[in-house]
Formats: C-alpha cells, sequence, structure tokens
C-alpha cells in the first residue's frame, strides 16, 4: 500500500445511486460527505446524485476521464462510488487501465465488490476512512471481450464472471423485486433449479481447449457473486491469476444440497467441483451466457483474460480464513 497522504489540492467526485440499499445510500450521503470534508479539509468534493445507470456510467467516465494526475506535491485527483455493485463496476470501467485511484463506498446489498478487495466494512460512513486514509493500492481486473450487451466489445470486471446455472441466478435476481434484499439470491436458486439443464461448454483454458458438460463455470478474479456465495474461495486480486471453478452435471437434489456451502465455499470439496487456475480463458458453448460483477455480459463467445495490476484502489486488505468464516456463517 501507498503511504498515507494529504488530498491538499485534489477533486474527488462522488458518483452515488441514491436508491441503492432501497434509499440507504440517499439517507446516508450527507453523512459520508461529512466524513469526507472533515477528513481531507483541502480536497475539492464533487457529488452528483445520479437518476439512472446511463448517467451515472456517463459521470463516472467523465470523472476518470478528466482526473489530473499527481502533480507538484498535489496528489492525483479520484473517482468515489456509492452505491451497490453496478455503481462499483462502473467504477473499476472508468478506472482500469489508468492511474485514477478508485474509492469504493458499499451502500447495496450484495457489495460483493468490496468483499472481493478486502473492503470488510459496509457502512457507508465508515468506509469513507479508506478514502480518508489515502492509502491505495493495485489490484488484478478481468478483461472481457466479445459481443457483449449493450454494443460494447471490451468491458473490465473486478469479481467474477459467471455462467450458466450461476448466470441464470443472478439474472433471475436483478429482475425480481421481490423479495428486497440479499434473499432474492437464494429464491432464485430454487426457482432456476426445478429448470436449468447442464450445459455442453466449449472451454480454451490458457490455449487447451475442452468440451465439458456443466451446471456452471465461474471464471474469477475475486472470491464473491451473488451477495456473499463464495464461489471462486482461493481467488486473490493480487496474484496476476484466474481462479475457474466448473461445476459438473450433479442431480437436482445434490445441487440443493451444495447451495448453503456456497456462502462458505466448502462447496468446493464435493468431488463434481474442479478447479483451476490460468492467465485467458475462452468460454463458449450453446445456450452459454455471461454475467459479470452482478451485470449483463451478454451471450458467449466470451474471451476473459486477466490484466494484472491494472486498477488502483483505495483500501482493502487480505481476509484471514477464520474472519471469514464467522461472515459467511452469520450471513448465511
Amino acid at each position: 500500500m501507498t503511504p498515507l497522504h494529504r488530498y491538499d489540492g485534489a477533486t474527488l467526485t462522488l458518483v452515488v445511486n441514491p436508491r441503492a440499499g432501497r434509499g440507504r445510500a440517499a439517507k446516508l450521503l450527507p453523512q459520508v460527505c461529512r466524513e469526507l470534508l472533515k477528513g481531507m479539509p483541502g480536497a475539492a468534493l464533487r457529488v452528483h446524485q445520479t437518476s439512472d445507470f446511463a448517467e451515472a456510467r456517463q459521470r463516472c467516465i467523465m470523472a476518470a476521464e478528466n482526473a489530473r494526475p499527481a502533480h507538484d506535491g498535489v496528489p492525483a485527483d479520484a473517482l468515489l462510488v456509492m452505491g451497490g455493485d453496478g455503481m462499483m463496476t462502473l467504477g473499476v470501467n472508468a478506472c482500469a487501465d489508468t492511474e485514477v485511484p478508485l474509492g469504493l463506498i458499499p451502500a447495496g446489498t450484495g457489495n460483493d465488490m468490496c468483499r472481493g478487495l478486502g473492503i470488510r466494512v459496509f457502512n457507508p460512513v465508515q468506509a469513507a476512512h479508506w478514502v480518508i486514509s489515502g492509502r491505495t493500492r493495485r489490484v488484478d481486473t478481468l478483461r472481457i471481450e466479445g459481443a457483449l450487451a449493450g454494443g460494447a466489445e471490451v468491458r473490465s470486471v473486478g469479481t467474477v464472471v459467471a455462467t450458466g446455472y450461476a448466470a441464470m441466478v443472478n439474472r433471475r435476481a436483478n429482475h425480481s423485486k421481490w423479495p428486497i434484499g440479499g434473499l432474492r439470491y437464494a429464491v432464485a436458486a430454487l426457482a432456476e433449479l426445478a429448470k436449468f439443464e447442464p450445459l455442453t461448454y466449449h472451454l480454451t483454458i490458457d490455449g487447451r481447449q475442452r468440451v465439458v458438460p456443466a451446471m456452471f463455470v465461474a471464471v474469477a478474479n475475486a472470491p464473491y457473486f451473488g451477495g456473499g456465495m463464495k464461489i471462486a474461495p482461493t481467488a486473490d486480486v493480487t496474484d496476476g491469476l484466474i481462479d475457474v471453478t466448473i461445476a459438473h452435471p450433479v442431480s437436482r437434489n445434490t445441487l440443493l444440497r451444495l447451495l448453503p456451502t456456497m456462502f462458505s465455499g466448502r462447496f468446493v470439496n464435493d468431488p463434481a467441483v474442479e478447479r483451476l487456475t490460468a492467465t485467458e480463458v475462452i468460454v463458449d458453448g450453446p445456450g452459454v451466457y455471461g454475467m459479470g460483477d452482478g451485470e449483463e455480459l451478454g451471450d458467449a463467445p466470451l474471451r476473459i483474460s486477466v490484466a494484472p495490476r491494472s486498477l488502483t484502489v483505495f483500501g482493502g486488505e487480505i481476509e484471514t480464513p477464520a474472519a471469514d468464516e464467522g461472515e459467511a456463517a452469520a450471513e448465511a
């Protein structure tokens, strides 16, 4: 991590989804701003409360493009995002492959991005202190190439690219209005379980081709997806590697038994689960659809490669297994 410094003369742009966390973001925004201004009195704070995803995306892009690098003793301008994982991934895409520091202030219901980056304080006011500390580190991201949703050809992902059953659960949860909060993933998992059949995957893993039937394939930079499910328990955002989790076909009863253990990561001990690491994975196959950071990527094929140390983030630390198991048990 970089040493503690002041932010005299720098500009902080805070882009907020006020609806995140059922309005929790809007409620806590004044407190977050007070903490930032009190802790960083020399910085200029610009706040944008956005009305929709498109506006939030544009605000993030503009903030990153207009950010001034460090100069004459003045620290670099920074982008801060406050909301759920949708806001977090907008920040990642704006700042990846740049020197612009990104501050993540979680105020949603899933917060998988912050979990995966070791920013394990889910009170937005407390999370602001990661930014106030001035400490940053470089982390990896995933570079996704393909005919992506929204017409894009390239996107960055900070956590997990999910396909198969895992992606369908994520997609259903995104489009569900009930139940509120993290329980949507559990309800979506049961609903998809009733109809899902294994897919035939065409995988190219560091140049080696494989054709495998699977319930899902998750390509991960960080451990978490789906509101705290630990789909890649040993993923590390600083190791320059992709973690691949392949769930080979199992009965519905077996999958139902494994679902609760995904929150602790113990499901990977089942013989049907295969894990490996790589630097590039091409995911293809009929009916394969991708979700990245909880947002739609689109139909396969998807080329996924690791971009080592491509993103600067405020704060974060490596989790300890004991602490994580306790949190996972509480969340489950």
